[in-house]
C-alpha cells in the first residue's frame, strides 16, 4: 500500500460559498438589518468594557517601592536615660508601654536608637536597633 492508494472514508465536505450570486447572495449570512448586518459592524468584545471601567496604573516608577519600605522610629538615648533603669531591658513594646512610641497601622513600629547625650546607664536592647555610637556607649 503506498500513500498515493489510501482513501478517505468520508467524501470532503466543500464549505458554504456565501456572496456569490443565486441564493447565496443579498445578505451573505449576515441576517437582515442590524448593527452586525452593516458593513465594519460588530460587537465589542465583552471583555474591553470591563478593563476601561478600571483605573490605570500610574505612579509605578523607579521609586515606587520607596514608599512601601518601613522607617524606623528615631529614640533618643538621653530619653531611655530618664525613663529607664540601669540594664533595663528595651524593646518595642517597653517603649509603646511607657508612651515613647505610638503604633503605626496597628502595629508596633520597628525602632532605632540614636545617641545624642552621653549617659552612665548601661541597657540590654532586643528586636532593636542601635547606631554605632550607642554601641561604645553601651559597653
Amino acid at each position: 500500500m503506498q500513500f498515493h492508494n489510501l482513501k478517505r472514508d468520508k467524501a470532503n465536505k466543500k464549505s458554504k460559498q456565501i456572496g456569490r450570486g443565486g441564493t447565496r447572495g443579498k445578505t451573505s449570512g449576515r441576517g437582515t438589518k442590524g448593527q452586525n448586518a452593516r458593513a465594519g459592524g460588530k460587537k465589542r468584545p465583552e471583555m474591553r468594557d470591563i478593563i476601561k471601567r478600571l483605573p490605570k496604573l500610574r505612579g509605578r516608577g523607579k521609586n515606587f517601592l520607596k514608599s512601601r519600605k518601613e522607617d524606623y522610629v528615631p529614640v533618643k538615648l538621653s530619653v531611655l536615660g530618664e525613663i529607664f533603669e540601669n540594664k533595663a531591658i528595651i524593646n518595642g513594646k517597653i517603649l509603646l508601654e511607657k508612651g515613647i512610641i505610638k503604633t503605626r497601622n496597628g502595629k508596633i513600629p520597628k525602632v532605632k536608637v540614636l545617641a545624642d547625650k552621653k549617659i552612665e546607664k548601661t541597657f540590654v536592647f532586643e528586636d532593636v536597633k542601635i547606631s554605632s555610637v550607642v554601641k561604645k556607649l553601651n559597653e
